[in-house]
């Protein structure tokens, strides 16, 4: 009987320690897609607090830049980081992919943004993306 409630012990502690399958279901619905507003401009919101105080202290002013600038380096960086993210590269930074149409006007408030994001990632976590302008690496 000892021996069956040791063994019992061990089964039970051996089924408590496999992992949960609901982890891998997770990436299904991560997609960051832009949204317009209520005033009917289109944007992008950063969950990360520190984003704003990056934008507002660290980030080159946004007339420092073009639109069709902002774009043509949006679309260079976002196929980027949606290959990271379908690779599997950069887990613990890159945990959603990017729904973004070249060909939608989003206009430049959206685009800075957008452009400033990559900045910010490479900023707080050191993630080397290619098309960031070197006076936007710091």
């Amino acid at each position: 009987m000892k021996n069956f409630v040791s063994f019992l012990m061990i089964l039970m502690l051996a089924v408590s320690c496999s992992p949960q399958q609901k982890i891998a279901d997770n990436k299904e619905n991560t997609t960051i897609k832009p949204e317009k507003n209520e005033d009917g401009e289109w944007d992008i919101e950063v969950l990360d607090s520190q984003y704003d105080y990056f934008l507002n202290a660290i980030a080159q002013p946004m007339n420092m830049y073009s639109e069709s600038y902002l774009k043509n380096k949006n679309t260079f960086l976002v196929s980027e980081w949606n290959s990271y993210y379908f690779s599997g590269r950069y887990r613990n930074v890159i945990e959603s992919s990017i729904d973004y149409n070249p060909q939608e006007k989003y206009g430049l408030k959206f685009e800075y943004k957008l452009y400033q994001v990559f900045a910010y990632v490479q900023w707080k976590y050191g993630l080397k993306m290619n098309g960031l302008s070197q006076t936007d690496v710091r």
